[in-house]
């Protein structure tokens, strides 16, 4: 039960952390959208996509690397203190390499160069970086806390400071700057955690390896995450593209991370149980995952697909109509990254097993690259849209065929087919809503109704699982 309550209590700490980091730019976006336009949008979002390129091999996997090894040792201070200082050095040297890098082949020469130069703030910090220490230790609340105060203050810059379209390089200084700032306000609270320690460079080459297989599934996340958007800006019709295409990616990403935070979460906590071999725990919590992904999924997914057309056009503003169709096709994944979440990250890497993990993505990755070839030239962002949802359905599909003989999948899938049958019910609902309906007050009727069919079919069907998971987050705000 111990367990249990720590898991929630992590899981309300880091969905609020990664919520607000969405948010940020949803906030943000109506106004953003409208000041600097779709094509200021599409140039900041292309070079930060360049950039992300570079963050990757800045970090070369060290992060769900160091996250798990923290987990494994977490009673050990000094071992820990030594991957550590470990971890940081390597990240050092590699982010240092990676900007290098950069500033001469991409930053440098380049039209929009400041805007390029701008984005270093992100790569620098990457070096900085030390959350995954604390997520390894299962502490969530120093990072949230934190960082929600510089979130907040970046919100505030953003609308001070960028007037108009000539204010591009501002916008792209908030949003990047802030992340510095995050990173290196954690290390206030590393001396309660580490102790001396030996700090030793043949331990860090033997870090390489077990990096680099964590690396290469990165790699080909990345594929299928940012490829699309410099794809889209290579060969959609217009530049504009990448604008709808981002927006249209940043409302479903909203939702994700209500899912997939439980990942990062869980992740330290199943390294921890597998570490002690206590194998049946793994499989009660990788049980409750399921259920978790497919009762709050669900919803969302058909939830976001019923809504698209009139929220977009209220929210973005004129000119952003496109952006509704879109949401509507991408709106899968927010499922399939669910259920890949807990098999990927919640089971298979915390157990060793990134043989599967890592042929599952790339095999995603091929997937997105040749259908973006395929698609993007004729249909822009529909055709980018398209490669994601196939791309992560091969991703999931490979998932649970690995893990076939080692969870009872059938039975997860019994228990919950329910609330796709329940979710499929509620998008008539509200999509019948939404056609007698404009505007934000129209998006919110559709929201409610939603809302109110889910609910009830989960009240008359007396739904176990509804009044669990109510019942620990009742007693946790109690508790606080």
């Amino acid at each position: 039960m111990a367990t249990t309550k720590r898991i929630v209590k992590n899981y309300i700490y880091n969905t609020s952390y990664q919520l607000l980091l969405v948010i940020t730019p949803l906030i943000t976006a109506p106004y953003i959208s409208r000041v600097l336009g779709v094509t200021g949008v599409s140039i900041v979002n292309y070079a930060y996509s360049f950039v992300t390129y570079f963050v990757l091999f800045g970090t070369l996997g060290s992060s769900l690397y160091g996250q798990r090894e923290i987990a494994y040792n977490q009673n050990d201070p000094v071992r820990r203190s030594s991957i550590l200082k470990e971890i940081v050095a390597f990240r050092m040297v590699m982010v240092s390499i990676s900007i290098i890098i950069y500033i001469f082949t991409i930053a440098l020469g380049n039209e929009y160069q400041s805007v390029y130069l701008i984005m270093l703030a992100e790569l620098a910090a990457t070096a900085f970086d030390i959350s995954w220490f604390f997520q390894g230790m299962e502490d969530f609340r120093k990072t949230v806390l934190r960082n929600v105060i510089i979130k907040i203050i970046s919100i505030i810059l953003i609308f001070i400071l960028v007037k108009g379209p000539e204010d591009m390089n501002m916008y792209a200084l908030c949003v990047t700057a802030p992340t510095l700032i995050g990173n290196l306000s954690l290390w206030a609270y590393l001396p309660k955690y580490i102790t001396k320690s030996p700090f030793s460079v043949k331990s860090i080459l033997k870090y390489i390896k077990p990096m680099l297989w964590l690396f290469i599934p990165q790699v080909a996340i990345e594929i299928y995450t940012v490829l699309d958007k410099t794809m889209l800006g290579t060969f959609a019709s217009t530049m504009d593209a990448v604008g709808y295409y981002t927006n249209a990616q940043n409302i479903v990403k909203m939702l994700l991370q209500v899912i997939t935070s439980l990942g990062v979460v869980m992740m330290p906590a199943m390294a921890s149980a597998f570490a002690k071999k206590r194998y049946d725990e793994i499989e009660n919590m990788i049980g409750k995952s399921f259920n978790f992904t497919f009762i709050l999924g669900c919803p969302m997914m058909f939830g976001i697909a019923a809504v698209a057309n009139n929220f977009a056009v209220w929210f973005y503003g004129k000119g952003y109509e496109p952006v509704g169709p879109l949401i509507m096709v991408i709106s899968p994944i927010v499922l399939l990254i669910g259920i890949s979440t807990v098999t990927g990250r919640q089971y298979l890497l915390p157990t060793k097993k990134q043989k599967a993990y890592t042929i599952s993505v790339i095999c995603g990755a091929v997937v997105n690259f040749f259908l973006n070839l395929l698609f993007i030239p004729f249909l822009d962002g529909i055709g980018a849209c398209i490669g994601t949802v196939i791309a992560e359905l091969t991703v999931t599909s490979i998932q649970l065929f690995a893990v076939r003989k080692e969870l009872p999948l059938k039975r997860y899938l019994k228990e919950n087919i329910r609330y796709l049958i329940y979710s499929a019910i509620m998008f008539f609902a509200a999509y019948l809503v939404g056609q007698y309906t404009s505007g934000i007050s129209g998006t919110f009727i559709q929201v409610f109704a939603g809302v109110v069919v889910y609910a009830a079919l989960l009240l008359i069907t007396k739904d176990k699982c509804l009044f669990f998971y109510a019942r620990l987050i009742i007693n946790k705000i109690k508790r606080n």
